[in-house]
């Protein structure tokens, strides 16, 4: 039994298909199947089905698949104590940021960060709550930012700014008319809003006191932030944007924006990491840059805001 082999098993369990977790590891597939058939005649157990489509771990198997995985992350922190040791820059880091957040704030400090320290491999994942919190215990990811405290046992938080909510309103809006809105004032018949799943939805949806949306969304429920915007510049209803977005408007895009009477919502911006976590070097560098990128009053909660 070899790291390779427990490389081999995870792509496989990933991918559910041999040829593309072959792809993924950059081997041939015949190369793959003979080195997890080699692992299987070691271990003396079948660890996938393959007579299904895709194929599917064996409940032998998917008990060696969790194994591995831990056994994969420990061999890599060995990796990251040295370069910590070192203060060295140098390998991949992996940071996972929720959709709502990243087109925002990535322009803001990402560049930089990247000409300030070439060494820095950073690969970025646009990931939503759920399965970022799992890529990070399952050490698929070093890092992610996300919008609330984590709830998991094993996941550290560190705040690293407030982000007011605002309107964004349709001309042909009642409420357009007000320099400033109250939750009471939203229909959810003319709101457009993210689907079930992504956490902006659900903060807003609280602060609004809504139980549920009407179904006039139901075409664009996979609809982004940025598609909902575009809903309310031809005349159509209203939706909710973060703060940052607010810096990226044009000026006929601002007379759309309304923010919200007080108490206003607002989110926390939150790095988490696993609490083993080692590589602090290239946090330090990352949390710094992010935090100097935003506006300074948006690193404290100001008075007047609600985290919802």
């Amino acid at each position: 039994m070899n790291i390779q082999q427990l490389e081999y098993i995870l792509a496989v369990d990933t991918y559910r298909h041999f040829a593309k977790a072959a792809e993924h590891c950059r081997v041939t597939q015949p190369t793959l199947s003979m080195m997890i058939q080699k692992l299987e005649d070691e271990l003396g157990v079948k660890l996938f089905d393959r007579n299904i489509q895709p194929v599917c771990p064996t409940p032998a198997g998917r008990k060696v698949i969790d194994q591995a995985r831990v056994v994969l992350y420990q061999t890599s922190l060995i990796k990251d104590i040295v370069n910590e040791e070192e203060q060295s820059l140098k390998g991949t880091f992996r940071l996972a940021v929720l959709p709502t957040i990243a087109p925002y704030l990535l322009p803001r400090f990402f560049q930089q960060v990247s000409e300030k320290h070439p060494d820095l491999d950073i690969r970025i994942l646009e990931m939503q709550t759920a399965p970022t919190m799992k890529a990070l215990l399952n050490g698929e990811i070093d890092a992610a930012i996300i919008a609330n405290q984590p709830t998991e046992m094993q996941i550290q938080g560190d705040i690293l700014y407030y982000e007011q909510f605002y309107a964004y309103v349709a001309r042909n809006e009642s409420v357009f008319k007000k320099e400033m809105v109250r939750s009471a004032d939203i229909s959810d018949e003319r709101l457009w809003l993210l689907d079930e799943g992504h956490c902006f939805r659900d903060q807003l949806m609280r602060f609004c006191q809504m139980e549920k949306v009407k179904l006039r969304q139901a075409a664009y429920r996979l609809g982004s932030l940025e598609t909902f915007m575009r809903m309310v510049e031809s005349g159509n209803g209203v939706t909710f944007i973060p703060e940052l977005a607010t810096y990226q408007l044009s000026e006929q895009q601002k007379e759309l924006v309304r923010p919200f009477a007080i108490p206003k919502p607002a989110r926390e911006i939150v790095w988490v990491t696993r609490k083993d976590f080692i590589r602090h070097s290239v946090a330090g560098i990352l949390i710094e840059s992010i935090k100097k990128s935003v506006p300074k009053e948006m690193r404290t909660l100001q008075a007047g805001l609600k985290v919802v």
